[in-house]
């Protein structure tokens, strides 16, 4: 018969040789794997160098006495649980353990009943804890920053620099950059990477249920409200709130934001109980927040609240050398999952892609990806397997635009459009870097943005 936790390994460190051989009876007929130590210097010696699933510890012992032991293998493994074993007089002593981070305490005499309980519970803790490093790492792989260009290393050093603060954090970008990879970094890069991270998209949730969504209800607080619900800021305490597409939320809503944020209390709906929350705000938009301000569509100190640390995240057409490595990242990415056959792309496919306008910048290249190793019947995918629109290539040999502009009849349109002919052939010198661009040519890159959108410029018109 195969007994409970066969393969889990049990160290007992205690001075009592007929504790060590009582409980070893006890362990190893249940199946377990036994090591004793006879000290506590011996004990976190096996420790180190056996790592086991499980340790009793005596909490009074001479030399180095449990508490010291106790704190010095919890500094070589956190994965461990550690069960301290007392007599009556030190009961007080064996308490204070578990505030330092033992998983429980046993009372001498030991109750073999007792004693499993423990184990079982233990283990299943230890196995708990490990499922979650591992979930929490495959989750840290997806949602990787993936890219060495000088745009995405910008990216990298601000999170760096905000990540260990606790001020707000307003991530701009177009839709499909990858805005809310930028966000669980800053999360996990923070003090609070422990505490729940939280996502709501803004512009998902209708005018009437956002509220609802983010500070919660009582129950009966409008009809249909059956129950009381936790809202997302609550659910953040301790953690990170992210507010995806802030710039869909109505001036009314955002008027409770800014409350949150200043005061760090909210009410439920239907409550007039202040309720206390210590949550972190990340957020982030594809609008220029400055020109809706402008509009009267949103709230200007609600905009200086959050734009503590803008992070501009760029368009991938700005970032053309991590597309080969995306591309590869992706396909990894999609036959790990999949369990799919690991297919390659050629130099010219890899060029081409390189080359295309990824108007929906990494969410589409990621679409395009697993579609071609779903879709393409070769193992390596070439130019004729990729379908890609050749509107939206990117031709860098393109001639610079004529001389038509030098008979615009009117002044004012000689400056418009010789100021657009100027731009579009510096942007072409400048492979679409908007940022370089606005470098070369002296002007902040907000003014070349809004210059873009003037005279609407665009790489896939005047690529």
């Amino acid at each position: 018969m195969t007994r409970h936790g066969m393969s889990a390994r049990i160290l007992v460190i205690d001075d009592d040789a007929a504790i060590r051989d009582s409980l070893r009876m006890i362990l190893e007929y249940q199946g377990y794997a036994v090591m004793l130590a006879a000290t506590g210097e011996e004990g976190a010696a096996l420790v180190e160098r056996e790592a086991p699933d499980l340790v009793f510890l005596d909490i009074k012992m001479p030399g180095m006495d449990g508490l010291e032991v106790l704190q010095r293998i919890t500094h070589l493994t956190e994965a461990t649980p550690i069960v301290v074993m007392s007599g009556h007089a030190t009961i007080s002593t064996a308490v204070e353990a578990t505030r330092l981070g033992a998983f429980d305490f046993v009372e001498k005499p030991l109750e073999t009943e007792r004693v499993l309980v423990l184990v079982r519970n233990a283990v299943d803790s230890r196995r708990l804890r490990a499922e979650n490093r591992t979930l929490r790492k495959d989750q840290e792989k997806r949602h990787q920053i993936v890219g060495d260009s000088p745009g995405l290393a910008a990216v990298k050093a601000a999170i760096q620099k905000a990540a260990p603060t606790s001020a707000t954090v307003l991530i701009w970008g177009e839709s499909g950059v990858g805005k809310e990879l930028v966000a669980r970094s800053v999360h996990r890069e923070s003090l609070r990477h422990d505490g729940p991270f939280v996502q709501v998209n803004c512009a998902a949730i209708p005018d009437e249920l956002i509220e609802s969504e983010l500070f919660g209800h009582e129950k009966g607080s409008f009809t249909g409200a059956s129950d009381r619900q936790i809202g997302k800021f609550e659910q953040a305490d301790k953690g990170t709130i992210f507010l995806d597409e802030i710039g869909d939320m109505s001036l009314k809503t955002q008027a409770k934001v800014l409350r949150v944020l200043q005061e760090q209390e909210l009410e439920r709906l239907g409550s007039n109980r202040l309720i206390k929350v210590d949550v972190r705000v990340i957020a982030a938009t594809n609008k220029d927040l400055e020109q809706e301000i402008t509009k009267g569509t949103f709230r200007e100190d609600l905009f200086y609240r959050l734009n503590v640390v803008p992070i501009w995240v760029p368009p991938l057409r700005e970032r053309r050398d991590d597309i080969p490595v995306l591309v590869r990242h992706f396909a990894d990415s999609f036959s790990r999952d999949n369990n799919f056959r690991r297919k390659t792309f050629t130099l010219a496919a890899m060029e081409r892609l390189r080359q295309h306008g990824w108007r929906g910048n990494i969410r589409e290249l990621r679409n395009t990806v697993e579609r071609l190793m779903i879709m393409s019947n070769s193992d390596a995918i070439d130019v004729g397997d990729l379908r890609l629109s050749d509107a939206a290539r990117v031709d860098q040999s393109a001639p610079a635009p004529d001389n038509d502009w030098m008979r615009a009849p009117t002044l004012h349109e000689f400056k418009a459009n010789s100021e657009r002919a100027y731009l579009v052939t510096k942007l072409r010198e400048n492979a679409w870097n908007i940022s370089k661009t606005a470098e070369v040519i002296d002007t902040p890159r907000s003014n070349l943005y809004k210059k873009l959108e003037q005279y609407r410029i665009s790489q896939e018109t005047d690529g």
